[in-house]
C-alpha cells in the first residue's frame, strides 16, 4: 500500500502559512478584521484589499487571499 502525501492547499489557502509568518498573526485574525470592516460597510473586494494594504501593511497577494477567503465564508454564511 502506497501512502501519498497530503495535497498542498490551493487557491487563497495556499497563502495562509506565509501570511501567518510574515505578519505574526493567525489567518483567523485577518478574517475577523475583514469581517469587521465588511460589517462597517466596506463591501467590495477591491476596496477591502486596498484597505488591508493601506491600514495593515499587507502585500497585495496576501490581502487578496484573505479577502477572497473571507468573502467566501460570508457568502456561505459561515
Amino acid at each position: 500500500m502506497t501512502t501519498q502525501p497530503a495535497a498542498a492547499p490551493k487557491g487563497p489557502a495556499s497563502y495562509f502559512p506565509s501570511i501567518e509568518k510574515t505578519y505574526g498573526q493567525p489567518v483567523e485574525h485577518w478574517f475577523g478584521v475583514v469581517r469587521d470592516q465588511h460589517a462597517a460597510g466596506t463591501n467590495k473586494h477591491g476596496e477591502l484589499v486596498a484597505w488591508l494594504k493601506s491600514e495593515h501593511g499587507l502585500g497585495h497577494g496576501h490581502a487578496n487571499a484573505v479577502v477572497a477567503h473571507t468573502l467566501g465564508l460570508i457568502k456561505a454564511g459561515a
